[in-house]
């Protein structure tokens, strides 16, 4: 008899979700962490004596609302403060900000460009119109074309949907979902700092130039979100991102699953074409009705499955599963304050602070990032997202004093010449403190210690191949019913009883639970 009805491998937020709502109706869960922490790439943890951050993930926006009220995730805790601005952009004596409202917004862009100005409103419409027909299938299965009547029924619907959708708002999916980001924001602004603030989304966790086809529907991903019921604004979680996935482990144990810390699976274990179980590191064996992975699927199917399990030709295309998003994860702890050159003099409460500060001014500048680290293994002059999450949360640092978090591109997962980044990484924390010291002069000498985290780390801890926060990037041929793999993008895995719920599964990156939503729900569907 199996020990449990289902095992969930990776202790990840999705994991969690998942967990959550395979218990609530009645099954045996079992997650198996391993860390010895809880939350996957979403905790908080201590990085130098006194001082605590978010040690991977650092923001909120993508986590759906009705998860965290199916969870109860705020009555466990968790609190979510939305940024005052989105994002503020540090410029050679000036700078750029936008929010909280379209007004504010439009009165900064004026000082840059009536014309920019007076584009923003049909510009936030287009990306709003296609949020909108996406939001609704975050929460669904993709339609699998080649799988049977239902699916065909549910294809009907879309198609339907989408035919609803007004001629001009189609048209607008096409261009984001087969456009750069670059030719999109130079057709709509004249600025080059307001294409840069706007581009940013475009790059993050995603090794491409914002010239590369498919970056504008990395832009759109990152506008899915929403923070208390506000759509598409970002958001600290008071206690850093470890609240969130705290929270979800809460419900998880008061709704019975059993997490299981230090306990690295080492094989998962198939009889006779379907999955039994697992074998853990230890050399323990557990069985179970199925298994879901809530890891990157190349770990899951080159790592974690015997190759004679698998069909050679679905191997040979996960071997071609792209992944590699070049990011650099710093947390530093501040004994003061960074000071801007040129920050706004009408903001007494340094609410830039609070908000998202990028050092990217241009797209040319984010491309040149790129083609740096293409041939040299890192960009000479990095882009970087900053939050300094303690201006909100004094639970984060010593009184007086502050951490924040650090969020570069473009690093190379492989650098030249048989270079490792276990050699590489003072040298390139120390350009990234020096890029931003350029905009804030006493950031350097107010910094008190750091941590650092380089694509090789955030593979080794967290297990996301290539640096990839996204579990596997978000092309066009890997989204959707195609997400990690065409015929597997049901969450339900070559093999049966083996399941995905992982963020290399649709709808993809971010802190959202939508994968382990959804995965839990077709579990359901097949137990009956």
């Amino acid at each position: 008899m199996p020990n449990d009805d289902i095992l969930i491998i990776g202790g990840g937020h999705n994991g969690l979700v998942c967990a959550c709502y395979l218990a609530a109706a009645g099954l045996r869960v079992t997650i198996l962490e391993r860390r010895g922490v809880v939350g996957g790439a979403a905790v908080t943890e201590e990085f130098i004596p006194g001082f605590r951050n978010s040690t991977a993930s650092y923001t909120v926006s993508l986590l759906q609302r009705r998860i965290i009220e199916d969870l109860n995730l705020h009555r466990h805790g968790l609190r979510i403060l939305p940024r005052p601005y989105s994002n503020f952009l540090p410029l050679d004596g000036n700078y750029l900000r936008t929010g909280p409202t379209l007004a504010e917004t439009q009165a900064e862009f004026a000082r840059f460009s009536s014309q920019d100005a007076s584009h923003l409103p049909e510009y936030q419409r287009m990306l709003s119109g296609a949020a909108d027909f996406l939001r609704p299938l975050l929460l669904e299965t993709p339609v699998n074309p080649f799988n049977g009547v239902r699916d065909m029924l549910t294809g009907l619907r879309l198609l339907n949907r989408l035919r609803k959708t007004p001629a001009c708002s189609r048209a607008d999916l096409i261009t984001l979902f087969t456009n750069s980001a670059g030719e999109l924001l130079e057709s709509w602004f004249e600025t080059e700092s307001i294409r840069a603030l706007f581009g940013f989304d475009a790059i993050v966790g995603n090794f491409a130039s914002p010239y590369s086809p498919g970056t504008a529907y990395v832009l759109l991903h990152h506008v899915l979100g929403e923070v208390n019921g506000r759509r598409g604004e970002w958001g600290h979680a008071i206690g850093g991102m470890g609240a969130v996935t705290q929270a979800m482990a809460k419900e998880a144990e008061a709704r019975g699953v059993r997490i299981r810390l230090e306990s690295p699976v080492a094989k998962v274990l198939v009889e006779k074409g379907r999955v039994s179980g697992v074998l853990l590191e230890s050399g323990e064996s557990i069985r179970a009705t199925a298994v879901v992975a809530n890891v990157h699927p190349g770990l899951l199917y080159l790592n974690l499955i015997e190759p004679s399990d698998l069909e050679p030709e679905f191997l040979a295309r996960m071997h071609r599963y792209k992944s590699g998003s070049g990011s650099f994860r710093m947390n530093v702890a501040l004994a003061e304050l960074p000071r801007f050159c040129g920050a706004p003099r009408d903001d007494p409460d340094l609410r830039h602070l609070q908000s998202g500060i990028l050092i990217a001014p241009s797209l040319q500048y984010m491309e040149q990032a790129w083609w740096d680290a293409r041939r040299l293994g890192w960009s000479q002059a990095p882009v970087i997202e900053m939050l300094i999450p303690s201006t909100v949360d004094d639970s984060l640092a010593p009184p007086g004093a502050h951490v924040a978090s650090l969020f570069c591109q473009h690093f190379n997962p492989a650098l030249p010449d048989g270079r490792s980044w276990d050699t590489a990484k003072e040298e390139a924390a120390d350009l990234i403190l020096n890029t931003v010291d350029r905009y804030a002069p006493n950031f350097k000498g107010s910094i008190l210690g750091r941590s650092i985290l380089t694509p090789l780390d955030l593979e080794r801890e967290f297990g996301l191949i290539g640096g990839d926060i996204f579990h596997g990037a978000l092309s066009l041929d890997q989204l959707y019913c195609a997400r990690p793999l065409p015929g597997i993008g049901q969450y339900r895995g070559p093999l049966r009883d083996l399941y995905m719920c992982g963020s290399g599964t649709h709808p993809g990156g971010g802190v959202s639970g939508a994968p382990g939503y959804n995965a839990a729900r077709e579990i359901l569907r097949d137990l009956g």
